[in-house]
């Protein structure tokens, strides 16, 4: 499979992660809205809406008025008599965040029905005034605007009437008419029939609160059943400049989505739902008027005076609290007066059409920008970059609030480029371990994959100079290749080398040996460098066996091809060394220097003079657990002057030819001792094992009059 490399990987990574992005901000899913919903509630906690003086007042039928009136509900007739006081000082127009779907039950008729009267009580009752007639005749004299409510099932009502109420107001469309995107509602709740006809208005109660229940915005027109209805706000609005219509303006362009709601003069901006995005205000109590203090007469005239009012409820016991982005509870009512407030004064927040386009467009950007970061500079400044780009991202969502009222969705980008990065990370650190994985197994085929992987976990060590060590050395070499070259095609001669030697360098890895150099067809291998190995001697032993059976087989099954492949000559010693890093500061040649080194190279070389294919110095067999060997003899090597007894180890079976160790050993000790009777035990030996090299060149060292074990070399 062909390797990536880190660009083709940036670019994959960064298609998918501006594809997914983008998807994130078109389909909004639920968790993501909620992150938005609180970031903007965070703006408005930060910098909420500056209370002004508006003529909008909230007659507020608290715990004081319940306690000083009596509790809710209210006979019908103290609430003309409310109304009434509010005529008198002078509002222009009044909202009743109320819906009165029910008769009121404590009219003399209706609440006499109960009870056993005599006729003369009974006509005295009749001829009583009824509450609703009442409220109805007090509602018509004045500007007054009744609420209902939207039901989001079909179903009867159980109260109330399932029909539109009085529409005394008409909807004009500024461009193609866009309906469908309104908030839509199949039944209503709404007052009775003869207060229905009574008021100058009828707009609806509802909200669409966001699914923590927080309000952060309030409809100015929805649909019920097909039809198009105000909300109260946008009716106070229009029956307070003495209008008939509401004009709705469409987006236009083919998008089926209002953008704005115009009321006379004032002109609001909506988002496609037609909706306008409520900027609270801390809590402000000048902003109500207790009812009781209406009634009483107590209230300040310059309170009400052309004022538009809205008639609701901060008591607890009513139910009617609402959630808001300040993070308080509020009286339900106190948002329509916040949204009047804001048509009021011109200062609305504004969502554009085109936010979240620009932030699929941001993200898109984002994520290929980041993840190119993440992938391709040093993973300190892409961190420091992509923090910059995400802290740049949420100051410029509080910039285009703060000083635009603009909301800006900066958070989803944010998160979108965060996940970018610790993808991208991530996806570098993978393909950072692939490399150095592939870069390991590549420089493991240089040099021996220990040494590669001390120095990976002492990355210290890489540094000139070394130490002393007692370290353990095998060299090997292959007889007759040089010859087998010239007698066969070079390129086959080379296979069969590779074959060789791959297997031979495995058997070292196996035990753990470090490689120290390949010079042509012969390896010298250390055990106990870089790494110490407290049994060096014993693995350096096992490992030149196995490599020694290895050999012979791959020989034997060549030449029964008619391949002329040598046997392997073995040398194997242990002792003192100096290990480490030797060269410069261009290049480190990691080895051992010392004399055991050279020892070990001279007894793979004194093969050829004994015959034999492996020996073995006493320091290495000292150090190893009991085998079968056979005494080569004490051995004054080339350049030495001390004698080094040298073992043969024997593989299991013994060599063919060879004569029993036992045999040997007497044969051996007696040559040994100076016995006389050596000669007549080496000629024996030789009689009935003729091709056992060791017989053969002891026989022939006694038969020219060398006695003893000590063998001196001249040459190498």
């Amino acid at each position: 499979m062909r390797r990536l490399s880190l660009r083709a990987v940036a670019a994959l990574l960064s298609m998918v992660t501006a594809v997914l992005g983008v998807a994130l901000v078109l389909f909004e899913p639920l968790a993501l809205q909620t992150l938005r919903h609180q970031g903007f509630d965070q703006y408005q906690r930060w910098k909420p809406r500056v209370y002004e003086p508006l003529p909008v007042r909230i007659i507020d039928i608290d715990e004081t008025s319940l306690d000083k009136i009596g509790q809710w509900p209210w006979p019908r007739t103290r609430l003309a008599q409310l109304v009434e006081q509010l005529g008198r000082h002078g509002t222009a127009a009044i909202g009743f965040d109320v819906v009165f779907a029910e008769p009121d039950r404590t009219s003399p008729r209706r609440a006499s029905a109960d009870w056993s009267l005599s006729p003369s009580a009974q006509a005295a009752l009749a001829g009583l005034p009824d509450h609703d007639a009442v409220f109805a005749e007090a509602i018509a004299g004045h500007n007054v605007v009744l609420g209902f409510a939207l039901r989001s099932d079909a179903a009867s009502p159980s109260a109330g009437r399932d029909v539109l109420p009085n529409a005394p107001y008409r909807y004009v469309w500024l461009g193609e008419p866009s309906p469908q995107a309104l908030h839509a509602f199949p039944a209503v709740v709404s007052s009775l029939p003869q207060l229905d006809a009574a008021a100058q208005g009828n707009g609806a109660l509802t909200f669409v609160p966001d699914g923590d229940g927080v309000v952060r915005r309030v409809p100015l027109v929805l649909s019920v059943a097909d039809k198009l209805v105000p909300s109260l706000s946008a009716e106070l609005l229009r029956l307070a400049q003495g209008l008939d219509n509401h004009f709705l303006k469409s987006a236009g362009g083919g998008v089926h989505a209002l953008e704005m709601v115009r009321i006379g003069s004032l002109s609001l901006p909506t988002n496609a739902r037609g909706e306008i995005w409520l900027h609270y205000t801390r809590e402000q109590p000048e902003r109500y008027v207790p009812a009781w203090q209406v009634l009483a007469g107590a209230v300040d005239p310059a309170l009400l005076d052309d004022h538009i009012v809205l008639v609701g409820s901060s008591a607890q016991g009513l139910l009617d609290l609402r959630f808001n982005p300040l993070g308080r509870v509020m009286p339900g009512v106190e948002a329509h007066a916040q949204a009047l407030e804001q048509a009021l004064a011109g200062h609305f927040l504004n969502r554009p059409a085109w936010a979240q386009a620009g932030e699929a467009i941001v993200v898109a950007l984002g994520c290929v920008l980041v993840v190119w970061i993440g992938m391709l500079v040093p993973s300190l400044w892409a961190a420091a970059a992509s923090f910059a780009l995400v802290a740049g991202l949420l100051w410029g969502g509080w910039w285009a609030f703060a000083s635009h009222r603009l909301l800006l969705d900066s958070f989803t980008p944010a998160l979108a480029l965060t996940l970018a990065f610790v993808l991208s990370s991530l996806c570098r650190h993978f393909w950072s371990e692939r490399q150095q994985r592939w870069v390991k197994e590549a420089f493991s085929r240089y040099v021996s994959p220990n040494r590669v992987e001390h120095l990976m976990s002492n990355p210290g060590q890489l540094e000139l100079g070394g130490k002393r060590q007692h370290c353990s050395f095998i060299f090997t070499d292959l007889t007759g290749f040089t010859t087998l070259m010239e007698s066969i095609d070079p390129a086959a001669a080379v296979s069969l080398l590779n074959g060789y030697l791959e297997e031979m360098i495995s058997i070292a890895f196996r035990h753990q040996g470090t490689l120290d150099r390949i010079v042509g067809d012969a390896l010298a291998i250390m055990f106990s460098a870089p790494v110490v190995q407290a049994d060096h001697a014993q693995r350096a032993l096992d490992c030149a066996m196995e490599m020694h059976a290895f050999a012979t087989v791959y020989a034997r099954d060549l030449q029964a091809r008619g391949i002329a492949f040598g046997h392997t000559r073995f040398g194997v010693h242990s002792g003192e060394v100096i290990v480490g890093n030797f060269g410069g500061n261009a290049i480190f040649d990691y080895r051992a220097l010392g004399d055991p080194v050279n020892t070990a190279a001279r007894l793979e070389s004194v093969n050829k003079h004994l015959g034999t294919l492996i020996c073995v110095s006493e320091s290495t067999l000292s150090a190893c657990a009991p085998c079968e060997v056979r005494p080569v003899g004490r051995l004054v090597l080339m350049g030495k002057r001390t004698a080094l007894q040298v073992f043969e180890p024997l593989s299991e079976p013994a060599p063919a030819g060879y004569a029993p160790t036992a045999l040997y050993q007497r044969a051996y000790e007696a040559v040994r001792d100076g016995d006389p009777e050596a000669n007549e035990k080496f000629d024996r030996l030789r009689e009935s094992h003729p091709d056992d090299p060791l017989v053969v060149m002891y026989s022939a060292r006694l038969a020219q009059g060398e006695l003893g074990d000590e063998i001196v070399l001249s040459a190498k």
